[in-house]
């Protein structure tokens, strides 16, 4: 064994780096991040972070009710109450690490509107909040002295013992081993399971993976969000999202023809929440038989936009597409998990010592749809919940002896089969996109479980390829599963 740690954790988006800033001095930490510090689904994040500051013109209960009705009552009540009353402060903490969110010229932070939501109450950072807050941690985390950081590291084993947790990891080619008496992953999304997301790169649910096969309880995993509007004019598997936050500023969705039509399905239009307009888009699709929509902005002054919507205003140009003059090309694509690692209202799983936040998380918050800009909100109060209680569990039994470390498997090996990751993409967009094909849950299911015997039948050498083609696989089967089984 490399190291042993008090707790390790796994995955350096805003659970992650805002776990590790929750632990004492004297509680040592290991960060380890698949590839650099800065790549993650919560850099990606653009709207903002949903919160009541502003008591006098929105309150906790209608913050509750946005996000029942968003998921369709469907959410864990408790969970959300948590969420939404214990968010505030969390909020106001990482503003004082340093976290830069736009502020009114009377140095309150500025709030806008978002769908779903009945208030103005998202803050933010422009349009690229979620960058502003990962740069933010990552600055503080860096300072702390418990702590360390393992950069480009591919967890590719977790074997429970007694006592905690071993933990293989792949850096520079050369394996590395780590113990811990606590582990909380905060590995995030799946959208690599898709031909089209607007997830990172190492979004490929490896945290859920191991987590299930440790034995831990994985629920709702099928409830997958697909955002109504990203950019949709290349064929990149990784499409850059066009926020709600523009929706909210005023944006109009249109079809084919230049018409617009969210209202003929929703009478909230294009306020209405993601799932709802995601359904109105393909609906309109099959009916105009064309997947060319748009949002139209053009109404809104220049300066306006590029000030508010600056990254968004960047990427488009890149496109040849000028939001002030143009109208912006986009479809729905796979964006959020709600589903996930089923912890409870401690961030505890189902394993002894092991903990969850984030997106690979199910906290029940979300329920069959989350509301916009919850997500960051989510991670930062559950991330926390993670490191306070095994704070108290440090403090209460102490460290405990790890015992017997296993054997481990040489990282040398045959060449694993190609193509195996495409083929499960392909299957997923096919049968469980916005809106699903039910007669084909049964092929494809089979089909993928073919795929895992192929994965899992021999010793291949261990690589990044090889660990992800798992996790989409293993992510793949149970979505799948659940929805063949009507458990969704």
């Amino acid at each position: 064994m490399d190291k042993r740690y008090d707790v390790i954790i796994v995955g350096t988006g805003a659970a992650g780096l805002y776990a590790a800033l929750n632990f004492a001095p004297d509680v040592s930490v290991l960060l380890i991040s698949k590839r650099e510090l800065t790549l993650s689904n919560s850099s990606l994040a653009q709207g903002g972070v949903a919160c009541v500051l502003d008591t006098v013109h929105d309150n906790y209960k209608l913050h509750i009710t946005d996000t029942l009705i968003a998921g369709k009552y469907k959410n864990n009540v408790k969970a959300v109450e948590k969420l939404v009353k214990e968010g505030p402060g969390d909020v106001m903490r990482v503003k004082k690490l340093g976290v830069d969110f736009d502020l009114n010229p009377d140095g309150t932070m500025c709030k806008t509107l978002e769908a779903g939501h009945s208030r103005h109450r998202i803050v933010h950072h422009k349009d690229s909040t979620g960058k502003a807050i990962v740069d933010g941690l990552i600055i503080k985390v860096k300072e702390l002295p418990n702590v360390d950081i393992l950069e480009n590291a591919l967890l590719y084993s977790v074997h429970k013992t007694l006592g905690g947790f071993y933990l293989s990891v792949l850096q520079d080619g050369k394996s590395h081993y780590f113990g811990c008496n606590y582990c909380i992953l905060a590995t995030g999304g799946i959208g690599r399971v898709y031909q089209y997301t607007t997830n990172s790169a190492i979004a490929t649910g490896d945290g859920i993976a191991f987590a299930y096969m440790l034995g831990a309880k994985i629920k709702h995993l099928s409830r997958v969000q697909f955002h109504p509007t990203a950019f949709a004019a290349d064929e990149n598997r990784e499409r850059f999202l066009i926020s709600e936050a523009v929706r909210g500023e005023g944006a109009v969705l249109l079809n084919c023809h230049g018409e617009r039509f969210a209202h003929n399905y929703d009478s909230r239009g294009e306020l209405a929440p993601r799932d709802v307009v995601s359904n109105a888009i393909i609906r309109e699709s099959l009916r105009t038989n064309s997947e060319n929509f748009y949002l139209d902005i053009t109404h809104k002054p220049a300066d306006f936009l590029k000030q508010r919507f600056p990254m968004i205003s960047e990427r488009c140009l890149e496109e040849g597409v000028d939001i002030t003059k143009d109208w912006i090309p986009v479809f729905p694509c796979q964006h959020y998990l709600m589903g996930g690692i089923d912890v409870n209202l401690r961030s505890e799983t189902s394993i002894d010592g092991l903990y969850a936040a984030g997106e690979c998380a199910h906290t029940g918050v979300h329920g069959a749809n989350r509301l916009a800009s919850n997500s960051l909100l989510e991670a930062l109060v559950y991330s926390r919940t993670a490191a306070e209680d095994i704070t108290r569990k440090l403090k209460k039994y102490g460290r405990k002896p790890l015992g017997l470390e296993p054997a481990h498997r040489p990282i040398t090996g045959k060449k694993m089969p190609s193509g195996c990751r495409s083929r499960i993409r392909k299957i997923l967009q096919d049968a469980y996109f916005v809106l699903p094909k039910p007669e084909k849950y049964e092929e494809s299911y089979r089909q993928v479980e073919d795929i895992i015997k192929l994965l899992f039948s021999d010793s291949y050498e261990i690589t990044s390829d090889l660990v992800e083609a798992k996790s989409i696989a293993v992510v793949a089967s149970i979505i799948l599963d659940e929805v063949r089984e009507g458990q969704s």
